[in-house]
């Protein structure tokens, strides 16, 4: 067998590989099988190429994944739970940049030879990268943001979206000038460096509640800056893989966008603010919040059926997923039903809080979307919010005017009791006020959420 005939062949299987791994990514049930599946075609991929190449040997090729294994090893140890989104970030900036020098080395090595690069390399070199800049620096920026740095902080001023679109047409501009002059580098490098910024001027506006948004949609320009150095490279693995990743990322998106009732170009070109309509905190709040304690709390368990929780961002934050499941064991063992209520866009990634819950072993069938849950609410006896707040705000039901206006929302205020256990008063990202904090069903925990959660398992125990 000729040694073409079996590179397509393990491409072929690394494809599959790679279809079966994502169908599998579909369901928690079956991630980890579907995770290592990807993984095993992704190795395949990799060693097939090196070899076909003939750039290095197999001792080379061993150390290449001796030393890679070690520093993902090391980062899946190291990293926290509550950082996973920034890890996502940086892989998907990772990958722009790795399409960024790649395409720009096959452009060199290709001019340096023929002189006359041929159309189709050019145009996919300027494609893997515009795309794969954006990807970088608008990673970065996104990693800053989830990580809190200030110079991620939300960046508006006037004119900033025809700005972007100058930036834009000037990426564009110097695309042609590399399709026109592909033998003069200079070019190339011009429209990474225009790129560049385009990627950081069109993320840094972008406010942390649509970083889940962001997140996938980055995920996707990885993606498709992979596709085309794949085109560049002439190496169909890379264009399979690289194609699979964005369109899924992009399907993602529109999951996310759907989810927020709100169009991929609002997020990335609007701004979730509240209006001047917007009533405000002490308007919505005067003496209407009332404050409980963990003992008052756990007396609503005594006769409760059924429990519904609500994680949101201030779960991730206090690292209170395996104080949730304990409350969740001990609630059961006292014959309360027991389920957790996941919106779309909670916490800072798609499937945030479907990660931490899974990393607490509680059982994927305990997990129900938002539509399956919705219309349990008015039979739930307590439900209880941990750090979410935009995404169960009834405003968004209620005032047309409202920043968040016709996003749909997990119904908690519907149930007969409901206690939020939350730091303080503070709006969501959206910035608006949440009545459901002053409604007279609604009882207010203050406090951390993993020491709050850890007292109401010591009160139910001794009542």
């Amino acid at each position: 067998m000729q040694q073409a005939t079996i590179i397509n062949l393990s491409y072929l299987i690394a494809s599959v590989l790679f279809i079966f791994g994502l169908k599998g990514l579909t369901h928690p049930r079956t991630a980890v099988k579907g995770n290592l599946t990807a993984a095993i075609a992704m190795l395949i991929a990799v060693v097939v190429t090196l070899l076909d190449q003939n750039i290095v040997g197999f001792g080379v090729i061993i150390a290449g994944i001796i030393i890679g294994g070690a520093i993902g090893m090391l980062l899946a140890i190291k990293i926290k739970m509550t950082d996973i989104p920034q890890l996502v970030a940086l892989f998907n900036g990772f990958g722009g940049g790795a399409s960024v020098f790649v395409a720009g080395a096959a452009l060199i090595e290709v001019s340096v030879k023929t002189k006359n690069p041929e159309l189709h390399l050019t145009v996919a070199t300027v494609v893997s990268g515009l795309v794969g800049a954006v990807t970088f620096w608008g990673s970065l920026i996104a990693f800053g943001k989830l990580q809190g740095l200030k110079f991620a902080n939300d960046v508006r001023f006037p004119g900033q979206q025809l700005v972007n679109s100058l930036c834009a047409l000037s990426a564009i501009g110097a695309g042609i000038l590399v399709v026109l002059n592909p033998t003069s580098i200079i070019f190339y490098w011009l429209l990474v460096i225009v790129a560049s910024v385009l990627g950081v001027l069109t993320v840094i506006p972008i406010g942390g509640a649509d970083m889940p948004v962001v997140i996938a949609l980055l995920n996707s320009y990885s993606g498709l800056a992979a596709a085309a150095t794949g085109f560049v490279l002439g190496n169909n693995i890379l264009i399979i893989a690289g194609s699979l990743v964005g369109a899924s990322g992009m399907i993602l998106s529109s999951i996310m966008c759907k989810a927020m009732n709100r169009s991929l170009g609002n997020v990335l070109f609007g701004v979730l603010e509240p209006t001047a309509d917007t009533a405000s905190a002490d308007e919505v709040y005067a003496g209407k919040v009332k404050s409980t304690s963990a003992d008052e709390a756990a007396m609503l368990f005594d006769d409760a059926r059924r429990v519904v929780f609500v994680p949101g961002y201030g779960m991730a934050v206090a690292q209170a997923q395996h104080a949730v499941r304990d409350l969740a064991t001990l609630l059961e063992s006292k014959d309360v039903e027991v389920d957790f209520a996941i919106h779309p866009v909670a916490g800072r990634m798609p499937g945030h809080m479907n990660v931490l819950l899974a990393e607490a072993d509680i059982s994927y069938d305990k997990l129900k979307e938002m539509d399956d849950v919705n219309p349990t609410f008015q039979q739930t006896d307590v439900a209880i919010v941990l750090g979410a707040n935009d995404v169960v705000n009834p405003v968004a039901r209620t005032d047309p005017k409202s920043a968040i206006a016709g996003m749909p929302i997990l119904d908690v205020d519907k149930s007969r009791t409901v206690i939020v256990i939350k730091r303080s008063l503070s709006p969501g990202f959206a910035g608006i006020p949440n009545p459901l904090f002053a409604m007279d069903n609604t009882l207010m925990l203050f406090g951390d959420a993993k020491k709050a959660i850890l007292d109401l398992i010591t009160a139910i125990k001794e009542s």
